[in-house]
C-alpha cells in the first residue's frame, strides 16, 4: 500500500513582500523542480533569531524552527525574508539550507541593493529566484558547484548572482534527478 507523501514545496514569506515576487519565486520553483508550491507563513516573527551584537538574524535557528513546523504536505520549506541573515563564520549570507533536509531560507535584504522589500527591480527579483533555487538545491543534497554559470555556484556578491544562470549545470541536473528518483522510491 502506498503511503501519503509530501507533495508540495511550501514558500513561507516573512516580511512585507509584493505578491508578484512571491508568485515569481513560486513559478521558478515549479519550473526547476517540477513540484508544485503553496504559500503559507509558518514563522510570522523571527525575533527569536535576532543577535543584538551583530544587528542581524542568525539563520540556523530559523531553519531548525521551520523544520519543526513543517506541514504534512511539505516535502521542502523555503522561507523568504527581508531581514539581514548571518552565520557565525560569515559577515552575512543570502541564504542557508539544511543539506539533504527539509528547510531553507533566502533573504532579499542584500539582494535588493537596500531598496526595501516592497520595491523590487526585475534584477532583484531574478536574484531572489536564483538564490531560492540554489538553497532548495541544497535541501536535495546538492553542494556548491565550481561551474560559475550553474545556479549552485557559491556567490559572494550581487554581481556573482547576476552572472550565474538560473539553471543547473549538466552535472548538478543529473545529481538532482538522481535525488528526486531516490525520494520517489523511498515514498513508494
Amino acid at each position: 500500500m502506498k503511503t501519503s507523501v509530501p507533495t508540495t514545496i511550501v514558500l513561507s514569506p516573512t516580511g512585507d513582500f509584493d505578491p508578484r515576487l512571491i508568485a515569481t519565486v513560486g513559478r521558478e520553483i515549479e519550473r526547476v523542480f517540477h513540484i508544485p508550491f503553496s504559500v503559507c507563513t509558518l514563522l510570522p516573527d523571527l525575533s527569536f533569531a535576532f543577535d543584538a551584537g551583530r544587528e542581524q538574524y542568525h539563520s540556523t535557528p530559523i531553519l531548525r524552527r521551520l523544520a519543526g513546523v513543517a506541514p504534512p504536505e511539505a516535502c521542502k520549506i523555503l522561507a523568504l525574508t527581508d531581514v539581514d541573515l548571518f552565520i557565525p563564520i560569515l559577515t552575512h549570507v543570502y541564504g542557508e539550507a539544511q543539506l539533504g533536509g527539509t528547510a531553507c531560507i533566502v533573504s532579499a535584504y542584500r539582494l535588493n541593493a537596500g531598496s526595501g522589500a516592497r520595491c523590487f527591480s526585475e534584477r532583484a527579483v531574478d536574484r531572489v529566484a536564483k538564490e531560492a533555487v540554489h538553497e532548495l538545491g541544497h535541501t536535495f543534497n546538492l553542494r556548491h558547484c565550481p561551474d560559475a554559470a550553474c545556479v549552485m555556484h557559491y556567490c559572494r556578491s550581487e554581481a556573482d548572482v547576476d552572472r550565474k544562470s538560473s539553471d543547473f549545470c549538466r552535472y548538478c541536473r543529473v545529481m538532482l534527478a538522481d535525488e528526486l528518483r531516490r525520494v520517489d522510491r523511498k515514498a513508494g
